[in-house]
């Protein structure tokens, strides 16, 4: 396989932190395939680009999966579960034109100060959209009216939750709890026994609910790692 390496660049996670970036540089006509055995050494997808972290110094980012079909959840969890008892919930495989307009207020709203705002119409597809892998999206309605998508992969082991926005006014339902919820849900209905969240990054608090839902595994040195509590 070919990769190549970034430049250095500042860390959007880490304050006085730098990342460069590990990037698979195989025909798009290979990524499908490869993309099934890349994510099980912690690589991620973002737009047409399989990636993994590949600092010199820094082992901050650890690839994090939930065990779907063992998962229980906690309390908290449920609460969510039934704060949300109106959401209906649907898989569609196309984009729909609403998307984009929440998707722009959520950038404004929580990452404004971040490298993905201001949000236009290009970034996003640029960011979700992928000619060899389609996602699918888990879009969540509150009387017909859009409170949120989970932009999500299906591969041959899992569902990969690639990126979720969400109504900001709504910001007390804990959506982005919610459809995480609604993607182990989905992934257990279709047997699937991951749900890859990404990477959990311990002294990020942005992170941090990821490491919530139990059981998980982390990949540490190759190897993944088991985690009940």
């Amino acid at each position: 396989m070919k990769f190549g390496v970034t430049q250095t660049f500042a860390c959007n996670y880490l304050p006085d932190k730098e990342e460069r970036l590990l990037v698979c540089m195989e025909q798009e006509s290979e990524l499908q395939g490869l993309y099934n055995s890349l994510i099980q050494v912690g690589f991620r997808r973002s737009g047409e680009q399989l990636y993994r972290p590949h600092c010199e110094n820094c082992k901050a980012c650890e690839s994090i999966r939930i065990i779907c079909a063992k998962f229980l959840p906690s309390k908290s969890q449920k609460r969510v579960l039934s704060k949300n008892k109106d959401v209906q919930i649907q898989v569609v495989n196309s984009e729909r034109d609403d998307y984009y307009a929440l998707y722009e207020h959520y950038i404004a709203k929580y990452h404004h100060d971040g490298s993905m705002f201001p949000a236009t119409y290009e970034q996003y597809r640029s960011f979700v959209h992928c000619d060899w892998n389609k996602p699918c999206f888990i879009e969540g309605r509150v009387d017909d009216k859009l409170i949120g998508v989970a932009v999500t992969d299906t591969i041959t082991n899992g569902l990969s939750a690639l990126y979720t926005f969400f109504e900001p006014s709504m910001a007390k339902r804990s959506l982005g709890t919610f459809f995480i919820l609604q993607q182990i849900r989905i992934a257990i209905e279709k047997e699937l026994p991951y749900l890859y969240l990404g990477y959990q990054i311990d002294e990020c608090n942005k992170m941090n609910y990821k490491q919530k839902f139990f059981p998980h595994q982390r990949l540490r040195d190759n190897q993944w790692i088991l985690s009940t509590k």
